[in-house]
């Protein structure tokens, strides 16, 4: 059973994957880029990040395991456990690769440093699109034109009575237009004329309502959405999950109940975010100061 399969597999689904006692591999959108020096184009793409305090159990991982491999949840999480502590054996001698992942290895620090397979792209609406080169295209300057220079034909005697039909027929032909031309601009006048007076109606007219309809003040609030919370725990019986939020609120968290997970276990949150990095900012203060379980969840 190789993990890094099953990572690879979420990160196309989710923007954050948690290893239980290892870390988080979290994905955060990127638009298209254009690099202007190598004239080089790339579709949009998932950035992959590291996170070495993201450590909660959220299930998934585990919970996925276990429905692909058929065997227990607790089978599964042991299999995990178990990568996780050879990771941790290796990394103390040597960097690890983590398949079509990237690569893990410890500083002078003794901190995780993460260096993503920039190879894969785990945005799934760009599928099939990969980067490419365009040649420069240059314009030129100061081009001259060529114009071609026609030569003249030699003249050829016309008799004289072609020459004054033709000349009365353009006449004919002109006067007609120019008749035409001004029995249309007169129409157009008139019409003009008459659109004018009747706007002008309409500005000057006034309408008088008897028993007016009273007015409504609508007070519309715009809810943001807060798709990331700061978990503080999941129980089992409603009653302490309320009990839970008011102890919360009276330290000041904005703390509510935010549903039930898969297990049927009520979820209690100390502030939800509209902000992914906000959220996690939050998450590491709370972690330091009030409680190391906590952990982030994304609906």
């Amino acid at each position: 059973m190789t993990i890094a399969n099953y990572i690879n597999d979420l990160l196309y689904r989710y923007d954050c994957v948690i290893v239980p006692d290892f870390g988080g591999f979290i994905t955060n959108r990127i638009g298209a880029k254009i690099n202007t020096e190598n004239h080089s184009f790339y579709p949009p793409t998932k950035q992959l990040m590291f996170n070495s305090h993201l450590k909660h159990n959220d299930g998934l991982l585990a919970n996925y395991i276990a429905s692909s491999e058929n065997i227990s949840f607790e089978k599964a999480a042991t299999a995990i456990s178990l990568c996780v502590i050879k990771w941790k054996n290796e990394l103390q001698s040597s960097s690890i690769h983590i398949d079509n992942i990237g690569m893990l290895s410890l500083n002078e620090e003794k901190q995780l440093v993460f260096e993503p397979n920039t190879a894969n792209n785990y945005l799934t609406a760009s599928f099939g699109l990969a980067s490419f080169e365009s040649s420069s295209i240059s314009r030129a300057t100061n081009s001259k034109l060529v114009v071609p220079i026609l030569q003249k034909e030699e003249k050829k005697g016309v008799p004289a009575f072609i020459k004054y039909a033709a000349t009365a027929a353009i006449l004919l032909t002109l006067g007609f237009v120019s008749y035409n031309g001004y029995d249309n601009y007169q129409e157009e006048q008139h019409f003009a004329n008459q659109q004018k007076a009747l706007e002008k109606k309409i500005q000057t007219a006034t309408f008088v309502i008897s028993n007016p309809l009273p007015t409504l003040e609508l007070n519309v609030s715009k809810e943001i959405s807060k798709p990331f919370h700061v978990v503080a725990g999941a129980f089992q019986y409603v009653e302490n999950a309320e009990k839970k939020v008011k102890e919360l609120k009276a330290k000041g968290y904005d703390s509510k109940i935010i549903g039930t997970n898969k297990w049927g276990l009520t979820q209690v949150s100390f502030n939800s975010y509209s902000n992914r990095y906000k959220a996690t900012n939050e998450l590491y203060k709370i972690q330091d100061t009030v409680s190391k379980d906590a952990w982030l969840l994304i609906k």
